[in-house]
């Protein structure tokens, strides 16, 4: 998914899949559309993957060891410490799609990465879910079931080692009085800004340092952020729980207390839900506890949030909150509700949970094929209250309008057809994933590599913005991939039972604990 953000057989595809005719904009629930004319052509797996090897060339040419590419210009830029996230997050992809010679030429830059110096200010969150996430993912598969992949095995132990460098450089950040930690990180100086705290920001660390603790024997790791994680699961005052397990964002690192009352599946939020699931998958005898304020949440949001468009009654979304005012407002980022409500139903044996999630997956999948892009837009409202003159006729017909129209290469509906699809095996997620990648490919694809754009809702998707992101690889292409493959590999989702793997927020596949 769904990472949180604050307010992503045959013939080889490249001259195809890279240049897609404007005629494959059209409804992808035409009969005649152009995608199914194309996918006999050859296999979709292989056209993700050789997307995945275009884009990585673009990077590796024009901007490795630099954290993003700039397609349009053949730039590089830094937005994550400059110690090659994209490369950091395309490792667990790459390792899925068996490409041996990225793979090595990742492992091999890995180890001479100085976690301790950086020019810019460190995130604690996104420095765990992208570089954390992706060596401990990394190591996870090298040492298990494709070691195979790793030219030297001292690459991958530097994995680990890494891994204990990193989150040692970052380990000063739960020095509050609270034991919350700060985000916002000087790593030269070893301080940070103080500033609150958001509940992603702190309920979206706690797979990867526990992870890191099973791993390297060090229980440090995981105490640290199971002390940050208790003043989640009991919010002080009370009135920051203004729906049962539902809480605010903003939380002081000085005391532990909540200082908002707003939140929602929404980005600064999402994240948070998503790993008390997650952590529950990972150790059912450690993180019990979790599953149950993940089970409160969940009802809560089926009770309290769920809304249906007044033009378009058939469609659910889930609403966000200020206090117990239900505010009809959505985003991207939030579409990966629905694969969360799947896994949860899978994972607790619940149908009412898979059904519901298999509704949001529909209204996610809406909001994609009304567009002029088939990309489905940043944010989204259906206040029939509010909708803006322009948008009038456009909201009457689809129930939504568009309140930011950009797409930043984000992952989240096609992360959720995915696990729709792993759950039900009906090929419909099939094939709203592969309409998903086929509009994204010919909208996105610019240059060098592959751009966020700044329109979902004009033919071509406006001006490209010149970034690709760091988690194109690690989730765009690795759900868009893994739902075209066969299912039967390790790290692939099941139909209920016991997952041997559980994906963190940027999709990097960890290992689950047995006890």
């Amino acid at each position: 998914m769904v990472c949180a953000r604050l307010l992503a057989v045959g013939a080889v595809l490249s001259s195809s899949v890279l240049a897609l005719p404007k005629s494959f904009r059209t409804d992808p629930t035409t009969e005649h559309n152009p995608v199914r004319q194309f996918e006999a052509q050859a296999d979709r797996a292989q056209a993700v993957a050789d997307v995945f090897k275009t884009s990585w060339e673009g990077y590796y040419k024009y901007a490795f060891p630099n954290d993003e590419l700039k397609p349009v210009t053949n730039g590089a830029s830094n937005s994550r410490n400059g110690w090659g996230a994209s490369a950091v997050d395309a490792l667990s992809t790459a390792l899925i799609m068996g490409e041996k010679e990225i793979v090595n030429q990742i492992i091999t830059y890995i180890p001479v990465i100085n976690f301790g110096s950086t020019g810019s200010e460190v995130s604690l969150f996104e420095t765990t879910i992208r570089y954390l996430g992706g060596m401990l993912s990394g190591y996870d598969l090298l040492s298990g079931p494709l070691a195979h992949l790793a030219n030297n095995k001292a690459d991958v132990e530097a994995l680990l080692t890494q891994s204990i460098h990193l989150a040692n450089n970052l380990s000063f950040a739960f020095e509050s009085p609270s034991g919350i930690p700060y985000n916002n990180l000087d790593l030269e100086d070893r301080r940070s800004d103080r500033s609150n705290n958001g509940l992603a920001t702190v309920g979206t660390l706690i797979l990867e340092w526990v992870r890191l603790s099973d791993l390297s024997g060090n229980a440090t790791y995981a105490k640290l952020v199971e002390k940050a994680e208790s003043y989640l699961l009991k919010p002080t005052p009370a009135a920051a729980e203004p729906f049962p397990g539902l809480v605010g964002m903003s939380i002081s690192p000085e005391d532990g207390t909540f200082k908002d009352v707003v939140g929602g599946w929404i980005g600064g939020a999402d994240s948070f839900y998503e790993y008390l699931l997650k952590m529950y998958i990972y150790s059912p005898t450690r993180y019990a506890p979790l599953k149950e304020r993940f089970v409160l949440a969940a009802d809560s949001t089926i009770t309290y949030l769920t809304s249906h468009p007044a033009p378009r009654p058939d469609i659910t979304f889930v609403a966000m909150y200020r206090g117990t005012q239900i505010i009809k407002t959505s985003q991207h980022l939030a579409c990966f509700h629905a694969g969360q409500f799947i896994l949860a139903g899978q994972v607790l044996n619940s149908p009412r949970y898979i059904q519901y999630g298999l509704e949001l997956v529909n209204g996610c999948h809406e909001v994609y094929i009304q567009t002029a892009t088939h990309i489905g837009p940043e944010q989204f409202s259906w206040d029939s209250t509010s909708v803006p003159p322009a948008q009038a006729a456009f909201f009457n017909r689809t129930g939504f309008y568009i309140d930011a129209a950009s797409y930043q290469l984000r992952p989240e509906v096609i992360e959720s057809y995915y696990y729709a699809y792993r759950a039900t095996g009906d090929k419909k997620y099939q094939d709203w994933a592969w309409d998903a990648f086929v509009a994204i490919n010919a909208t996105t694809r610019v240059g060098s590599g592959y751009s966020s754009i700044a329109d979902v809702n004009v033919e071509g998707g406006g001006e490209h913005t010149d970034f690709q992101e760091s988690f194109w690889f690690a989730e765009v292409l690795k759900y868009s991939y893994l739902i075209q493959t066969a299912g039967g590999e390790e790290w692939q989702v099941g139909k209920g039972g016991r997952d041997r793997w559980v994906f963190n927020t940027e999709a990097h596949p960890v290992r689950v604990a047995y006890s």
